[in-house]
């Protein structure tokens, strides 16, 4: 999956796959992470959250199931 890098004092870099509802994140300290089940509109109030690291607390980190991939 491609990522695009992110302004983000916690995320580095971010990754959506609409077709599988799959969002993809890497994280500054290192781990990437799968998350399934996420709508269209969760990666997209990701993508426009100014603080990208607390929306991902708050609506996706214990909202979607997910999986460390690397």
């Amino acid at each position: 999956m491609t990522r695009i890098p992110v302004s983000s004092s916690n995320l580095s870099s971010v990754g959506y796959d609409p077709s599988s509802s799959v969002l993809e994140i890497a994280f500054n300290h290192g781990g990437i992470y799968q998350y399934t089940g996420v709508p269209q509109s969760v990666y997209t109030g990701l993508m426009q959250a100014s603080s990208k690291g607390e929306y991902h607390h708050a609506h996706i980190k214990n909202s979607f199931p997910y999986r460390k991939i690397g």
